[in-house]
């Protein structure tokens, strides 16, 4: 479960930890909405997740976000 998260993967759940739409955070990254909820799912996936927020609490209790 421990996962290893990118750069990238952080800085878009840092993003959604600030309370940010997947809209406003694909406008941000220069990438469609359809990217994020992909690389969203894939974070999730990989940390064994249900939800996009359950990652977000993953990184925050880590100190990543």
């Amino acid at each position: 479960m421990n996962a290893p998260l990118d750069r990238e993967d952080l800085d878009l759940l840092a993003l959604l930890a600030e309370g940010l739409s997947v809209e406003t955070i694909a406008r941000r990254l220069d990438l469609s909405d359809r990217t994020v909820r992909r690389r969203l799912r894939s974070i999730c996936d990989r940390l064994g997740l249900v939800a996009p927020i359950q990652a977000v609490v993953w990184a925050a209790r880590r100190g990543l976000v």
